[in-house]
């Protein structure tokens, strides 16, 4: 009988001794809840380490190729040699009769110049592109020896492909066009492009955009800066120079839309930004 007794408390103590204490329990979820936390910061320093490598090695660089394209030729990409305008593709807008005022008198109401892409506009351009008509980007580049950035691939060194906050590929494109200055009424002044020669960028994240704006002007800021979304409405409320005002989509919109209801596995949706030249 002492002996049965003996043999139930020990197996009632290996019993217990196989179990987790609270402070034990409380331990191991601590662990998984810091390796969780690891995952997704590291997701987020892996996104934030490509939005500065396009930044650096596409954006910036693409800048760098207009201006050694302004300081090798002496005008801006695709202006005339002859009667320069300094306005892109301003060798087109004399040829087709819309720049019959010249560049330099009043501009508010003059006929936009196409924009200058490879082979095709971006997807959300409000400015037109026309194969053969208009100056290939590429074209105009290597005739005069300018070196481009990686891009893509050979051919499509105007595009750059990511993947946005829901691992979907997305496409960046770079073209480039005159904007004029805005005019006295208020239709006029609705819109405020960025006066002068700009950088067209279509395919960013709402998220990717907000990032390049950080980074270029110092805040997110879809209205005011070299950097801005385009088509923004540039008198909100009747105020000429309203303030600024953040990025309007986000990375919950499904491409397309602005429903705010996007699926984790859905693509996001795409903004296009101007990002104003020097020149």
């Amino acid at each position: 009988m002492k002996h049965l007794f003996k043999h139930s408390q020990r197996r009632a103590r290996t019993a217990r001794q196989q179990g987790f204490t609270l402070v034990e329990l409380a331990v191991v979820l601590a662990v998984i809840g810091l390796i969780i936390g690891a995952v997704a910061i590291g997701k987020d320093v892996q996104r934030n380490a490509e939005y500065t490598k396009i930044k650096n090695k596409f954006i910036d660089q693409w800048e760098q190729a207009y201006m050694q394209y302004y300081q090798r030729v002496g005008g801006v990409l695709g202006d005339s040699q002859t009667a320069p305008q300094n306005m892109v593709n301003g060798e087109v807008w004399l040829a087709t009769g819309a720049g019959a005022r010249r560049s330099g008198r009043d501009m508010t109401t003059v006929a936009l110049p196409s924009a200058i892409c490879r082979g095709a506009a971006g997807r959300g351009m409000s400015r037109p592109f026309t194969s053969g008509t208009d100056p290939d980007l590429r074209a105009l580049m290597t005739r005069v020896g300018i070196r481009m950035p990686p891009g893509r691939s050979e051919g499509l060194e105007d595009r750059y492909v990511y993947l946005d906050s829901n691992g979907n590929p997305q496409e960046v494109q770079v073209c480039f066009q005159w904007n004029r200055p805005l005019g006295d009424g208020a239709a006029d002044e609705a819109v405020g492009d960025g006066t002068g020669n700009v950088m067209v960028i279509t395919g960013l994240t709402p998220d990717l955009a907000r990032a390049l704006d950080q980074m270029i002007d110092g805040k997110p800021d879809e209205r005011e800066g070299r950097f801005r979304r385009e088509g923004v409405v540039n008198n909100a409320g009747g105020l000429v120079n309203a303030p600024g005002q953040e990025w309007q989509a986000s990375n919950h919109d499904k491409i397309a839309t602005k429903n705010n209801a996007g699926l984790d596995e859905d693509q996001v949706a795409i903004v296009t930004a101007i990002y104003r030249m020097t020149q």
